[in-house]
């Protein structure tokens, strides 16, 4: 599977770096040990303000490039800003299934917005573009969704990924097999997306049996 970059992401972040991880996984619905360290880190975060946030690199790097494309990030904010906020606010990250929690503990960890996929589902090859007027779109728990302005991962079918939110498409089941992780360095910290993809392979080895993975950049 090959994943491009387009000239409308080189043009505002010519810094950016990508990691894709792929792998097998057994996905289940929920696993309390994940959730004890789902819980330790809401906790360490919450030793924070909203100042934590805006020290973040990680972050106020994708919060850039949807400015630079015209798109409000305080209004379509990146996935992992809003999962930060919401335990700053005192509210417990809401429970989806492993492989999903586990992405999510991972971004909350590192700031970076992170695309979980079932790789079944994507058809073709992958280019990072920007969303167009009108351009359908079904967020995961959201319905139709704006992505005029947003970067966005598409397919031979379409769009189905952004910083926002991912497609009901190609999202994560209980039934996915084969997974690709996309991981979003705006900020061109390749050590730092690197270390965010061995975290994610190393929660995907304890929690959802995977014995096979790979972990490939692209810019």
């Amino acid at each position: 599977m090959k994943i491009e970059i387009t000239d409308e992401i080189r043009n505002i972040c010519p810094d950016f770096i990508g990691a894709a991880l792929t792998a097998t996984i057994t996905n289940t619905e929920y696993d309390a040990e994940l959730w004890e360290e789902i819980r330790s880190e809401e906790e360490r975060i919450r030793t924070h303000n909203l100042d934590y946030i805006r020290g973040m690199e990680s972050i106020q790097s994708t919060r850039a490039a949807y400015k630079a494309l015209g798109k409000d990030p305080s209004r379509y904010r990146p996935a992992a800003e809003s999962l930060i906020r919401r335990v700053l606010k005192n509210q417990d990250l809401y429970q989806i299934n492993t492989a999903v929690d586990l992405i999510n503990l991972a971004s909350m960890a590192t700031g970076y917005s992170i695309g979980g996929f079932d790789s079944d589902k994507i058809i073709g090859d992958i280019a990072l573009g920007v969303g167009h007027a009108d351009e359908p779109y079904e967020g995961i728990g959201r319905g139709i969704l704006n992505i005029e302005g947003l970067p966005v991962y598409r397919d031979q079918i379409g769009g189905f990924g952004t910083p926002t939110s991912d497609h009901e498409r190609t999202k994560l089941s209980l039934d996915t097999r084969h997974t690709t992780v996309l991981i979003n360095g705006y900020d061109g910290n390749r050590s730092g997306v690197q270390a965010c993809a061995e975290m994610i392979a190393n929660l995907f080895i304890k929690y959802t049996k995977t014995t096979d993975y790979e972990i490939n950049f692209y810019a």
